[in-house]
């Protein structure tokens, strides 16, 4: 195992906790960037180039057909093939959150509809599901299980909010695991079953599960109401008949107490895990073999890499798989820099040289390589973890229309509890929900007066429908402190001169010589 420093990172501070990558043809592209999507990119969808170890990225483009994809942080994501010998694949993508902290129960799939070295063109749908419909949820796996000929997705784990019958002022955003039911989804009839099995009995969030032809692994993971990182491997065996599917559960030995790791495959039936906690104050700097072989799975511990001091002393790390045995590992650079959103990111690489012109591999992987992220409980609740699926040196595309994050503003600099306005009475220990659309943080919008500046909509005293029409609606807005000296800034209006009409004579002989009788007669009618 062998690591590799990548020396430059353009537009780092996009790439924060949660988001997701997609792999299509070799080529890598992520969404669910920081905060809402802005003008040079309105698809948040980015292909992401490493080239002469820098790292650029270039906005991808959506079909006229597509639906619209938020920037969602921790969703489930897996690979949709026609079958399990097919090449041409889709994405599925449920849950996650959105950049104002709300989650969503809604499931996408994302398919690729044309590439050439000047634009990316991808199709959006969301999928409409009736039955069991899982709750809005983020942390989760989802996974696609291949038996007689039949393919479903399995949907497990994950944390979502309090129910609001249960929150109070005190706990309105507090974080519950789900249930532990396992959730089959029939994308052909749009259908979804829940299944209770006795074998699951606490809730699971940021686990790894690993799927291979029927079986799924579940390795890891944390509880929240337990707080533990549980040591039990799960083997989930789905049987797909004509009839209704038949799902089992088995607690095998052998497990491993890990949250957040990283699995990346070597071959067809060997994986490499790395990364991790193993606690809540401590890193795993400890690697496993895991081998699937005649429907049993084996764990061994592995040789590590070299870990450079900075990896070893970091309070945290994060990164996840780029597919072939290579993995993105990255550190905080908080401490070393003036950019507090700046990273240092390495590329372990688990195969030989010699290996790494191995046949695609055809086995399917699924890990929450996120801890949690600012609101929850955890001391790693700022790991900013994500997925990588291609080789670091796959890329070959131009620079043009590369994406620069200086040309745009970004809303989040500002952050959520700042002192708005001089009427400013948003306090983070006191505030609660006041719109309908806020979870966790206040609303805010945006003043284009100067340079602009961010204010909290409930201190310009906005109203639900004026802020929602305002969000929608592409005008200015300008806060009750400058919305006056913007009149009065403004240019006036051109004024469109009136030509005058000349006036009409009085009467016809006044524009005519008069004789001294005439001007009397004339006078003496003008005054009866």
């Amino acid at each position: 195992m062998s690591l590799q420093v990548i020396s430059t990172v353009s537009n780092s501070s996009l790439l924060q906790p949660g988001f997701s990558l997609l792999n299509f043809d070799g080529h890598v592209f992520f969404f669910g960037q920081k905060g809402w999507p802005k003008r040079s990119c309105p698809t948040g969808v980015f292909l992401l180039n490493i080239k002469q170890n820098e790292l650029k990225m270039k906005p991808a483009l959506f079909s006229k057909d597509s639906c619209y994809l938020p920037p969602l942080r921790y969703p489930a994501l897996c690979m949709l093939r026609g079958s399990a010998e097919s090449d041409e694949h889709q994405y599925i993508i449920h849950g996650g959150k959105t950049p104002n902290n709300d989650l969503s129960d809604k499931i996408y799939i994302m398919s690729l509809v044309s590439k050439n070295s000047k634009k990316t063109t991808f199709q959006c749908i969301e999928k409409d599901l009736g039955g069991d419909v899982p709750e809005a949820r983020y942390g989760h796996t989802i996974s696609v299980v291949h038996s007689r000929g039949r393919s479903m997705s399995v949907i497990f784990g994950g944390r979502s909010y309090t129910p609001l019958a249960q929150r109070t002022t005190e706990k309105w955003n507090s974080i519950v695991d789900c249930l532990p039911s396992v959730f089959l989804i029939d994308f052909e009839f749009g259908c979804c079953t829940s299944y209770i099995l006795p074998e699951l009995q606490d809730g699971l969030a940021f686990h790894v599960s690993i799927a291979r032809n029927d079986t799924i692994y579940i390795l890891g993971g944390h509880s929240l109401q337990n707080n533990t990182r549980s040591p039990s491997l799960y083997k989930l065996k789905v049987d797909l008949p004509l009839g209704s599917p038949i799902v089992t559960c088995t607690i095998l030995p052998g497990g491993i107490s890990v949250s957040s790791a990283i699995v990346s495959q070597t071959s067809d039936t060997e994986f490499v895990l790395v990364g991790g906690y193993q606690s809540d104050n401590q890193k795993r700097l400890v690697c496993n073999t895991i081998v699937l072989e005649d429907n049993k799975i084996e764990i061994l511990e592995r040789a590590s890499p070299d870990w450079t001091p900075d990896i070893k002393h970091c309070r945290m790390w994060f990164g996840c798989d780029m597919g072939k045995g290579s993995v993105l590992l990255g550190i905080p650079g908080a401490n070393k820099q003036l950019n507090s959103d700046a990273n240092y990111f390495y590329i372990l690489r688990c195969k030989e040289a010699e290996e790494d012109k191995e046949e695609e591999l055809t086995g399917q992987i699924c890990s929450q390589t996120s801890t949690e992220d600012p609101g929850d409980s955890t001391p790693f609740e700022d790991s900013e973890e994500f997925c990588f699926s291609a080789e670091a040196n796959g890329f070959d595309v131009d620079d043009t229309d590369i994406y620069n994050e200086d040309d745009e503003e970004d809303e989040s600099e500002t952050g959520y509890w700042i002192t708005c306005s001089a009427s400013c009475n948003i306090d983070i220990n006191t505030w609660v929900p006041f719109y309908s659309t806020e979870l966790s943080k206040p609303a805010m919008i945006l003043c284009s007066s100067g340079a602009g500046h961010w204010v909290h909509a409930q201190c310009m005293d906005l109203s639900e429908s004026i802020l929602l029409h305002l969000s929608e609606a592409n005008v200015k807005y300008f806060c009750n402190e400058h919305v006056d000296l913007n009149k009065g800034l403004q240019t006036p209006r051109k004024l469109v001169k009136l030509k005058k009409q000349p006036m009409k004579p009085l009467h016809k002989k006044a524009t005519t010589k008069l004789t001294m009788p005439e001007k009397k007669s004339f006078l003496r009618r003008l005054f009866e």
